[in-house]
């Protein structure tokens, strides 16, 4: 592992435990790796990826439905966390992210700005889930702490690199950030996204 994955933390910065239990269907043939979620303040919704401004539901949903706004519960400005929970656990798609406690070095959800005290059990996880077969990281930060812990070969935007971890081969995928800073449209990066989900018998 990184040294740098365990610094002492800034004096006078209150380290933060993740809020969030992983979630890891039983049937789950893709883990979903992010780096940790944003201020509380920034959520709709108590799940992953719950900034309303982040566009990963919007993203799933333009591959699922052909409707970037079926996760989208309009009248109220959130997303239906319900029907992504239900849509996760019947695609088998498993969340979580790379780190269980950091210091935010800024009051934001930027991976620049993340000091990781705690990195995430990444071999635990796949313990946890014996039918995955790919990770998908969203992020550099994750995908780094990543190919880190099993020895990957990061891949371009939009493709996978193989590796071994836990008695079997998995695909990292790094797919473009669900971040609206990301400088791609919405439709682009669900084109990554689909083809990654169809690579690997998801859809």
């Amino acid at each position: 592992m990184n040294t740098e994955q365990n610094p002492t933390p800034i004096a006078g910065l209150q380290a933060e435990k993740h809020p969030l239990r992983p979630f890891l269907p039983g049937n789950a043939k893709l883990l979903m790796l992010g780096s940790f979620p944003p201020p509380r303040k920034r959520w709709c919704m108590d799940f992953f990826y719950p900034n309303w401004g982040n566009d990963m539901w919007r993203i799933w949903g333009q591959i699922a439905e052909g409707d970037k706004n079926h996760f989208v519960v309009h009248s109220e400005k959130r997303f239906d966390q319900g029907k992504i929970e239900a849509f996760c656990l019947d695609k088998g798609i498993a969340l979580y992210d790379t780190a269980e406690e950091v210091v935010r070095l800024k009051n934001n959800a930027s991976d620049n700005f993340l000091q990781v005290v705690r990195p995430t059990d990444l071999h635990a996880l796949l313990r946890a889930l014996p039918q995955c077969r790919a990770i998908v990281t969203t992020g550099q930060k994750a995908t780094d702490t990543l190919c880190d812990t099993f020895h990957a070969e990061p891949p371009a935007i939009g493709h996978y690199s193989p590796f071994e971890a836990e008695g079997r081969t998995l695909r990292l995928y790094r797919m473009p950030s669900s971040s609206r800073a990301y400088p791609l449209k919405l439709e682009t990066k669900a084109a990554f996204y689909r083809s990654m989900a169809e690579e690997i018998g998801l859809l």
